[in-house]
């Protein structure tokens, strides 16, 4: 400690001659060019501002590089490969269903509980002030799994003729599966770290709008049910 004290009261005036090579060789390359180094005017962590900045700099030097820089490319790529996942997720939810149901209308009744409780669950980010970010967006590809289980056990019971979906053990238990699912996401919403509390807040939300959806509108959307394939074909042969 003596002898970094006795370094520090011999400092003397910086110049590029006294740098060492290994820090020189960082700043300025061979051919003479120097690096420079440029700091947005204003908060840094606004991401507008930022990407603003970013913009104004890739202008003038298409090449540069640095810390806004590749999280802004992050951000980029984080979105494109959630639009991608989405996108791949969605044909394949409709491909098996397909394939399970053998019947467009009851895909689009399995689907269209999902559809209405991401829009509610977008509207309801938005009248909160609760803005998408790269930790929450996963709850999107989650609620379309969640409701697509939930949906199809309703679809299924209302092909099988069942009626008064509402009062029936299934809702009962669709119920509590939420409400399992539902105290896992709560947990995080507890986390002190903001990324984790903030996907477990958007958790919860997408898993309330969901289970909402399939309990009322769904249901509502069924109309009576039908009867039982089996039993109209026998009545028809009779």
């Amino acid at each position: 400690m003596l002898e970094q004290l006795r370094a520090a009261m011999r400092a003397r005036p910086v110049t590029i001659a006294g740098l060492p090579d290994e820090i020189k060789r960082d700043w300025v390359a061979a051919d003479g060019r120097a690096r420079i180094e440029v700091f947005p005017r204003g908060d840094a962590n606004d991401n507008s501002m930022l990407q603003r900045f970013v913009s104004a700099v890739c202008q003038l030097a298409p090449e540069a590089t640095g810390a806004p820089v590749s999280i802004q490319e992050s951000g980029r790529t984080v979105v494109r490969a959630f639009v991608e996942a989405g996108i791949l997720a969605s044909v394949a939810i409709v491909v098996l269903l397909a394939f399970a149901l053998r019947r467009a209308s009851d895909v689009l009744l399995t689907i269209a509980p999902i559809i209405l409780s991401g829009l509610v669950t977008l509207g309801i980010c938005a009248a909160l002030d609760l803005p998408l970010n790269f930790e929450n967006i996963i709850a999107l590809p989650l609620l379309a799994g969640i409701g697509v289980a939930f949906s199809i056990y309703y679809v299924m019971a209302w092909r099988a003729g069942r009626r008064e979906l509402l009062p029936s053990s299934l809702t009962r238990a669709v119920f509590f599966s939420a409400l399992t699912t539902g105290t896992s996401f709560g947990s995080l919403w507890l986390s002190h770290h903001p990324g984790t509390s903030s996907m477990g807040k958007l958790l919860a939300l997408s898993l309330a709008c969901t289970l909402v959806s399939t309990l009322l509108f769904l249901p509502a959307l069924l109309g009576e049910a039908r009867r039982p394939i089996a039993a109209a074909s026998e009545s028809s042969e009779d």
